[in-house]
């Protein structure tokens, strides 16, 4: 089985199966939509491509006592009394960036190139947004 590209909705609907299944296996599958063309990606695989893509360059640093995470360039930070609180709190704020993200940020000029992070976030499970975090590697 080679690329599946579909020319319409409606014929995409017709072999969705066939969609998933290309997808679910690596392989390029498209749908066009009047002008628009979108690709259909296996979940893991794009999170594993965006973990490698996308750097976390997160910095923990002692502070009061505590520790502080905050992300360069972002406007997300957390505190904690230990490093895995601060880190916990800084995936919940995450979270909640990716969510703001999705409802209002998106078209936003200064936000509008965090797609891969907002991505990223999304498709993760908390586990692997801490290994993305900390920079460990699994």
């Amino acid at each position: 089985m080679s690329a599946l590209h579909y020319g319409s909705y409606t014929e995409a609907r017709a072999h969705l199966k066939d969609l998933l299944d290309a997808a679910e296996r690596g392989r390029v599958a498209t749908v066009r939509r009047d002008s628009a063309l979108t690709a259909v990606v296996d979940v893991e695989r794009l999170r594993h491509f965006l973990a490698s893509l996308v750097i976390s360059r997160a910095q923990v640093v002692p502070e009061a006592g505590g520790w502080s995470v905050f992300i360069p360039g972002l406007p997300v930070a957390a505190d904690g009394a230990t490093f895995d609180e601060a880190i916990a709190e800084m995936i919940d704020a995450l979270r909640e960036y990716a969510d703001d993200w999705q409802d209002r940020l998106l078209d936003a000029p200064n936000h509008r190139e965090h797609w891969g992070l907002v991505q990223l976030v999304s498709l993760s499970n908390d586990e692997q947004l801490r290994d993305w975090l900390i920079g460990a590697t699994r």
